[in-house]
């Protein structure tokens, strides 16, 4: 039995392509689909994290998984409110029933859901691996998005002090 799972966050229409276009993302989507098309290829689970609020209804077109990725019969859908896919929905049991210990991680938003989705699958003890260049995100603040990307894969690098190790890795690399 695989011990592994691809997680994809929040590549919703609405949020990838609402009022601005998400960064870097046909290379992101092209990235997405060949994490989809190793994973598949390995016998691991494909995980699809749908945000929900307001502005993003379940069921309406802005909250639809972005079509151009490839999904298939059988993916797996979690519905979440929070930043955190952990954060009071099914994932953490979903993991666990079919005994994954190793996520492989791409989406939007790099800075936010992503980025909070991680952190606590490493404090639950998941081995993590951030695929580099299948996750995207928006300017924020002073920085551009594409600083954003840059940073995280960045620190995400560097970051040691974890349970097992954190990789970033090209979605070739997998």
């Amino acid at each position: 039995m695989p011990d592994t799972a691809l997680l994809i966050i929040d590549v919703q229409v609405g949020v990838v392509e609402g009022e601005l276009r998400a960064a870097r993302l046909d290379s992101v989507l092209e990235n997405l689909n060949l994490a989809i098309a190793k994973a598949r290829q390995r016998g691991y689970p494909v995980i699809f994290v749908q945000h929900e609020e307001e502005e993003l209804q379940r069921g309406s077109e802005a909250w639809q998984l972005h079509p151009g990725l490839a999904r298939a019969e059988g993916d797996v859908s979690i519905y979440k409110r929070y930043g955190d896919s952990f954060c009071e929905t099914d994932l953490a049991r979903l993991l666990t029933d079919k005994e994954i210990s190793t996520i492989w991680m791409g989406g939007c938003a790099t800075d936010f859901c992503l980025d909070s989705t991680l952190r606590n699958a490493v404090s639950r003890g998941y081995q993590v691996t951030v695929i580099r260049d299948a996750h995207t995100t928006f300017s924020a603040f002073a920085l551009g998005a594409e600083q954003v990307i840059d940073h995280f894969n960045a620190a995400w690098s560097a970051t040691k002090a974890t349970p097992k190790p954190l990789h970033v890795i090209s979605a070739q690399e997998l």
